[in-house]
């Protein structure tokens, strides 16, 4: 048994540079693990900054100084900023006050769609099912409202925390933007000066992680300004507040789009129950999703590393559970991360490379 350990180490271990990688990436997940929570304005700013350096980078080849770059892309990231809290935020608190209003009408109207179930298929629903799915969906409400209630206790702060990224955020993106090279400088000042391994990790990361996490970006805004404008043209209840649903399920590979379906039908189905505008509505959504699946999709993430779609969902199953909606956001990136690792780390010439299977 000891044979079979010293040979595992010095089989993957003995690299001085391998040794070095993995200190590296424990420290990393440790600290994020146990400090995420108060480091998360600092991880925000990192996050943005990094969205935005894809366009610093290309007024600069377009012969602007670096710093007129640096600071015509943190103008254009505050006006969008003050856009989305002076014009969205508020219409989707709107819409968030109207759907509460109306949701005990809405249940109302679900009641009344079950009761009459028993009636129509007798041999597939009985009275008792219907009063216990009733009761059930009375029981999660109970819940709900007292997590409604919780909320609205805990809103003081939370509205202190809010003002906190607000103030924070900004300032910590503009020296993100500004001083990368400096910081890159001095974290390499620390690794090892034989860093071959390393480099490699590092600059094929820099470009996945760059590919996925802009092209994600244009994703989740592509999707959620198409829908609002089909679900607005259409006259649907809530198309911001729906649209936005939409936009932020493209986070969450396969899963997103099949559980964000069922707020948007149920809502288009109270308002029009089934008709021709309940029919074209979801067409359109169902043609919208479609296109993202099959044009959008390629066509951000075409330079994407080929992660098998077993590996994709362990990864959100895994850091959705450890970090929640940033977990979620950046599971395929650390997928990537990992599978950069075990490519470019000693191992067995038998063991194949984890990929998507070709159609």
């Amino acid at each position: 048994m000891y044979k079979v350990f010293r040979d595992w180490m010095q089989r993957y271990f003995s690299d001085e540079e391998a040794v070095v990688l993995a200190v590296l990436l424990v420290l990393g997940f440790t600290a994020i693990l146990t400090l995420g929570g108060m480091l998360a304005p600092v991880l925000a700013g990192m996050v943005l900054a990094f969205l935005m350096q894809g366009l610093v980078r290309q007024l600069q080849q377009w012969r602007m100084p670096r710093m007129l770059a640096v600071w015509s892309v943190y103008a254009l990231f505050i006006g969008l900023l003050a856009v989305f809290l002076m014009v969205l935020v508020p219409l989707l608190w709107k819409q968030v006050i109207a759907l509460f209003n109306e949701l005990p009408g809405m249940l109302g109207k679900g009641q009344s769609l079950l009761l009459v179930l028993p009636d129509r298929y007798p041999h597939l629903v009985s009275d008792v099912q219907v009063l216990e799915a009733i009761e059930a969906v009375r029981g999660e409400l109970a819940k709900f409202g007292q997590m409604l209630l919780t909320f609205s206790l805990s809103s003081l702060w939370l509205l202190v925390n809010a003002l906190i990224y607000l103030v924070l955020v900004p300032i910590l993106v503009f020296f993100f933007l500004k001083d990368h090279q400096l910081m890159g400088r001095w974290f390499r000042g620390y690794l090892p000066r034989e860093r071959t391994l390393i480099t490699h990790v590092a600059q094929e990361m820099n470009q996945q992680i760059a590919n996925y996490i802009r092209g994600k970006a244009v994703e989740i805004v592509i999707c959620g300004g198409a829908t609002y404008a089909a679900f607005a043209a259409l006259g649907l209840n809530y198309a911001a507040l729906l649209a936005l649903l939409v936009g932020v399920s493209v986070v969450v590979p396969y899963v997103g789009a099949v559980v964000v379906t069922v707020p948007v039908a149920l809502i288009a189905l109270f308002q029009w129950g089934w008709s021709d505008q309940f029919i074209t509505l979801m067409v359109i959504y169902a043609v919208i999703q479609a296109l993202d699946g099959n044009v959008l999709v390629p066509l951000l993430f075409s330079e994407a590393v080929n992660l098998h779609p077993v590996a994709i969902i362990c990864a959100v199953l895994l850091f959705g559970g450890l970090w929640g909606f940033w977990g979620v956001f950046f599971a395929i990136p650390l997928a990537t991360l990992f599978k950069a690792v075990l490519d470019a780390w000693p191992q067995q010439p038998s063991v194949p490379p984890l990929v998507a299977a070709e159609g």
